[in-house]
Formats: C-alpha cells, structure tokens, sequence
C-alpha cells in the first residue's frame, strides 16, 4: 500500500512539472506575433520573452520615427521587420495577434486596423482612456469576431488567484470591504524614459494620470472578484501633490466604489514611498491580507490566528500574459466574460475610471447603472 502512494506521488509530481511545457507541446508553432507601439515602458515584457520561443515578432509599427529607430527591440530584430504604417505592417506580416505598446489613446485606433483584418489584440493596462473609445473597441471586436485582452502584471499573481479561491470557497464569508493599494514613488521619480512619460502624464494620451496609471488594476480584480458586478456609484478625490512634475494630470487618486453591499476603496498614487500592489479583502468570517505575488495573510474564525503563507504556483498557461495570450489566440482556452483579462470586465474598470475623474470634477458620486 505503501509503495502504491509513493508511485502516486511520483506520478502527480511529474505531472505538475510537466505542466508549463503542455501549452508548447499542443502549439508547437510560435505564435505569429506583431508589436503596434513601442513607448510603453512594459515593453521589456515582450524583450525579455523573445527567446523563449512560444512566440515570434513578425513585425513592430512605431509612427514616430525617433522611437522607431530607439527602442529595445532594435537590437533584436532584422530592421526590415519596422514599419512607420501600422496598417503596411499588418498586410505585409500577417501576423495572429497584436500586443499594443504605445499610449492609452492609440489602443483604439489598434483595433481599427486589426479588428476588420481579423487580427486579435492585446493592450497593455487600461483598455481605454474613456468609455467612448472603449465602446467603439467593443464594437469593431464584436462585430468581426476578434478578441480584445486587456494585460495586467496583477492577472499573473499567485496571490491573487489564491484570494480569488479562497472567496470561492466561503473562507472568510461574505466580502464586506475591499482595499487595494497600487503606485509607486512616481514614474518620473523612478527613472522611466521621456518617450513613455511624454503620454503618460498627457490627460489626453493616457486620460488621466495615477487613477488610470493605477486605479485600474484595483477596478479589475474587483470586477473579477465580484464576478462582473458593478458598483452603484463612484466617488472619488484626485490631487496633485506634485504640480511641479505633474501639472497636467493628478498624481494620487483615492477612488471609493460602493457596491449593495460592501465597499471597495482604491488607492492609486505616484506618491507612495515603495511599489505596491497589495490588497485588503475582509469578510464577515475573515480577512485575506495579499500582501505580494507570492506571500498572503489569512484570518479565518475557524482558524482563530492569522496565517502567513505563499500561494500556490499557478500552472501553464495562466501563470504568464504570453502564454495565456497564445492558447487563447490558438483556442486551447477560452476567455470568459469574467476573466481578468476579458473584454467584459475591463469596460466595467474604464466606466468606473470615467465615473471617478467625473466625480473628482464635479465633487459628487457618479451613479452607475
């Protein structure tokens, strides 16, 4: 009998091993990818993947000529792969997919030119600078049956998905509160490049400064967390503690969300001493503490203590953007509409960013219906 569970054992072990290798071993062919921007500082995501080899560059369209001839991926690939017409680019390329990397507001005009070719897309955190853009991506990607993800370094943390169980599984009772916290010393302060922070802190370009920066990753796992709901209403405060380096765009942003029955309070600010993007969820039976990607905080009343731990490593491909990008794209997986990264949530995230600067304006709480 012994024996037996040790032979179990081995087998299961192996198996999760095995686990970040299936996705490669079921699509073996790169995925067909083509870069649309290149100012965004996540860039380094996709610089840092190249040579992994789940994916392939086919080609990178960049409109402004200084940025196009200066950015990471110069180094890297064949300058014939550059184009200054993101639409040459597609036709001539072809590729499966599309990851944005430019600012907020070119994200629309990305999804004109993919969504009618057929071409999937992802764009880097916020979907949109307002629901108008929003809504015209929703739209065209409707319309032509292509897929819009929507990319956040919070998707990918073990913390997250563990909290997100947790909920699930009635540990800590009915959510009561949400707090999440997310910023850093400010994108100036912690050395990011000019081209990047020319549309960052542009309230056009990017629609605002540190509540759309920052704010959405907290309306995201939110969202995601109640399953799609919106709140009722949204109110918030948006200050320039720091006019002098940001006089366009607010800097810190404290955004209240209230839901039927809990409230949510998002801290979004370039004025925090360190990084973080940490999260407070309490229950009428508990409280979760997720503290990092990996380390988390439990109290539950039957535990009676509160427990450190480290979550469960995610598996292949939901522990990665561009793993999850290419067995969605190959339709190994399916997104849902509550998914982290779904069409569905992150135009509940841009209409609660609208809500919050429109509050901040007009000093009142936005309704939501």
């Amino acid at each position: 009998m012994e024996k037996n569970k040790i032979s179990t054992y081995l087998i299961l072990l192996s198996t999760l091993l095995l686990i970040p290798f299936y996705s490669q071993a079921q699509n073996p062919a790169p995925l067909r990818l083509a870069v649309a921007g290149v100012s965004h500082a996540h860039l380094h995501e996709v610089i840092v993947r190249m040579d992994r080899g789940d994916f392939q560059i086919v080609g990178v369209a960049e409109k402004d000529d200084k940025v196009r001839e200066n950015n990471g991926l110069r180094k890297k690939l064949d300058p014939s792969l550059f184009y200054a017409d993101l639409g040459e680019m597609l036709d001539k390329t072809k590729p499966e997919v599309v990851v944005a990397y430019g600012s907020i507001y070119d994200h629309l005009e990305v999804v004109e030119a993919c969504a009618p070719r057929g071409i999937d897309v992802m764009v880097e955190k916020p979907l949109a600078v307002n629901m108008q853009h929003a809504s015209r991506m929703a739209e065209l990607a409707r319309a032509n049956k292509t897929l819009v993800l929507t990319n956040y370094e919070t998707s990918w943390y073990d913390t997250n998905h563990e909290a997100y169980q947790l909920i699930k599984n009635g540990e800590i009772g009915n959510i009561t509160r949400i707090n999440v916290y997310d910023g850093h010393q400010g994108p100036i302060e912690i050395g990011c490049g000019r081209e990047f922070t020319d549309w960052l802190t542009d309230p056009v370009q990017n629609g605002g400064g540190a509540v759309m920066d920052f704010g959405c990753y907290g309306a995201n796992l939110v969202t995601w967390l109640l399953n799609g709901q919106k709140p009722t209403s949204v109110y918030a405060v948006l200050n320039r503690q720091k006019p002098a380096i940001y006089p366009k765009v607010d800097d810190d942003a404290t955004i209240i969300a209230e839901y039927p029955d809990m409230t949510v309070q998002i801290m979004a600010s370039w004025n925090w001493p360190m990084n973080r993007k940490d999260m407070h969820i309490y229950g009428s039976k508990g409280y979760i503490y997720q503290d990092t990607p990996t380390q988390m905080r439990v109290y539950t009343q039957k535990g009676g203590k509160e427990v450190s731990k480290a979550a469960p490593r995610l598996a292949s491909p939901y522990n990665d953007s561009f793993y999850y990008l290419k067995a969605v794209v190959r339709k190994q997986i399916e997104v849902k509409p509550t998914d982290l990264a779904s069409l569905e949530n992150n135009l509940v995230v841009v209409e609660i960013l609208e809500s919050a600067i429109k509050s901040a304006q007009t000093g009142k709480a936005i309704e939501i219906k």
